[in-house]
């Protein structure tokens, strides 16, 4: 399991003082970027190769809010489904309470089109 920390900022608030739902995906998003460097994948070097991870779909369950100066987690498990789709499954917690699920597909795309991940992609990964 790979865990990456944060805090609110102000700005990611709406009127009703609370995380504003699309910021969730930031959260998600950037953990999943910071998952993939730890593990040694360099999105510049692929991209050189036209060889791009992309969001297929995203499903999330918001749970409770965060609100500012909140500090939280975003936990990530990752899977592979078959040969072309990669499962991240991350979850938000504040102090331990679950505040949002989420199940990323992501694939991989060369050109525009769906391919099979690199082998060196798989390897680093280890699944």
């Amino acid at each position: 399991m790979f865990i990456e920390n944060f805090e609110v900022r102000d700005y990611e608030c709406d009127l009703q003082g609370i995380v504003n739902n699309a910021v969730y995906q930031n959260y998600l998003e950037h953990t999943r970027h910071q998952f993939l460097k730890h593990k040694g994948l360099d999105f510049e070097k692929l991209h050189q190769q036209h060889i791009d991870p992309v969001v297929y779909r995203i499903e999330i369950d918001y749970k409770k809010p965060l609100k500012s100066g909140d500090k939280f987690y975003v936990s990530l498990n990752l899977e592979r489904d078959g040969n072309l789709r990669f499962i991240f499954y991350q979850n938000i917690y504040k102090a331990d309470i679950l505040i949002a699920k989420a199940k990323v597909v992501v694939v991989f795309t060369s050109f525009g089109k769906p391919i099979m991940a690199p082998k060196e992609v798989i390897n680093q990964l280890d699944i």
